[in-house]
């Protein structure tokens, strides 16, 4: 028991899927999620360096592993943020055509595509992020991180006081 108590979250990694500059902002996500979608809108206009972690909750949105499996298969073509940009703007499309139709949109290939989100490889790094959130006491999403601390989203956005 003692590997999955809370810990740290750990800091980026070379693996980790990193867009922007800024303060560093780890955000522990569920593709399936109708919450983790708005607020990855609203993530996407902050001035920072977004980490985007997996953190698929089946038991609540069922279809979850099989968005985070295409996203990490994208992003071995280079389209991962991409790829989850659509997939959080176009909620209601996320059954399998609509993921071979978004991966043929981004110029993926389709036979590698399908291969890689389908690959115990893929699934290995999905529950890797998962893992990760766990013990760093993720119980919910979205999961916002800044500077090790867990953080929300309107301490982000609240403009910087001075005195």
């Amino acid at each position: 028991m003692g590997e999955l108590t809370s810990a740290g979250v750990p800091g980026v990694e070379p693996e980790d899927h990193v867009r922007g500059e800024g303060d560093e902002l780890i955000v522990y996500a569920d593709m399936g999620c109708p919450h983790c979608a708005a607020v990855w809108e609203r993530i996407g206009v902050l001035p920072a360096k977004v980490v985007f972690r997996h953190f698929p909750v089946a038991s609540k949105h069922p279809r979850s592993p099989a968005l985070h499996a295409a996203a990490e298969a994208a992003g071995r073509q280079g389209a991962f943020f991409e790829i989850v940009d659509s997939l959080f703007a176009e909620r209601g499309r996320v059954d399998d055509p609509h993921l071979w139709e978004r991966a043929e949109r981004l110029g993926l290939d389709l036979e590698r595509f399908e291969a890689d989100r389908r690959s115990e490889e893929v699934s290995a790094r999905v529950q890797r992020d998962f893992d990760s959130g766990i013990r760093a006491g993720v119980a919910g999403t979205p999961a916002l991180f800044r500077g090790g601390k867990a953080a929300s989203l309107q301490d982000l956005e609240a403009p910087a006081t001075g005195h």
